[in-house]
């Protein structure tokens, strides 16, 4: 018989082995898993639910994650932002007090963030509503690890897409209205194009600067011509 233990490459180990070189092959699992800890930043996670917010804990910690805040309930998640100012914020939408995209309104009034929520139905895209609120992602319960890390991926793309266009305005809230705009070309141009998510962005931007104008008013042309297909 034959037991697995998964270290840093497969091992097989014979059922009789001595428990004490169990343990340290364990022990040594463990460390390996804790020195990702930070490698890719803070984060502060909200779930009312123990168990869903164990999972997401666990999955942002292999990825290499250090969780600095806890929540159950989208108040407790402000008040975790404000105090440790994390590199991003994965939260459920339905919570106690405060939903998620309202606790993402408020943390958005505060400071720009990468903002993932989690969701127990489809929401097909971003709505309006989430993108107003400072919402860079989503994903659908139940969550897996290799799900979070793309969707945070996608979410640090777009929040890089979210700070070139805090450029061309004066203010967070005046970048946050462009983004709904902007969002919406992108899907028409994904659509049109058959191209992904950051040739639309680039194809935009691209745009923008050889007209010499903003990438608001680049999309609103966008969305306004297909209107007219």
């Amino acid at each position: 018989m034959t037991l697995y233990i998964i270290s840093d490459k497969l091992k097989y180990v014979p059922f009789t082995e001595d428990k004490t070189e169990l343990n340290a092959k364990k022990i040594n699992n463990t460390d390996a898993q804790q020195g990702l800890a930070g490698t890719a930043g803070s984060a502060v996670i909200a779930d009312d639910n123990a168990a869903s917010r164990r999972s997401v804990k666990g999955h942002l910690e292999l990825i290499g994650y250090t969780i600095v805040g806890e929540g159950k309930t989208g108040a407790e998640a402000v008040e975790l932002f404000k105090k440790h100012s994390p590199d991003i914020v994965v939260m459920d939408i339905v919570m106690p007090e405060m939903s998620g995209i309202e606790a993402a309104a408020v943390i958005t009034d505060i400071a720009a963030v990468p903002i993932i929520l989690i969701t127990g139905s489809d929401l097909n895209s971003l709505s309006n509503e989430a993108v107003e609120a400072g919402v860079f992602g989503y994903l659908i319960k139940p969550v897996s690890g290799r799900q979070l890390e793309a969707a945070i991926k996608l979410a640090l793309a777009r929040f890089d897409e979210f700070k070139t266009m805090k450029e061309e305005v004066l203010g967070l809230r005046d970048a946050v209205e462009s983004r709904k705009f902007i969002e919406r070309a992108k899907g028409i141009l994904m659509k049109r194009c058959s191209i992904g998510e950051q040739e639309a962005f680039k194809m935009l931007q691209s745009h923008s600067q050889r007209e010499n104008r903003k990438m608001r008013d680049i999309a609103t042309m966008i969305i306004e011509a297909d209107k007219l297909i």
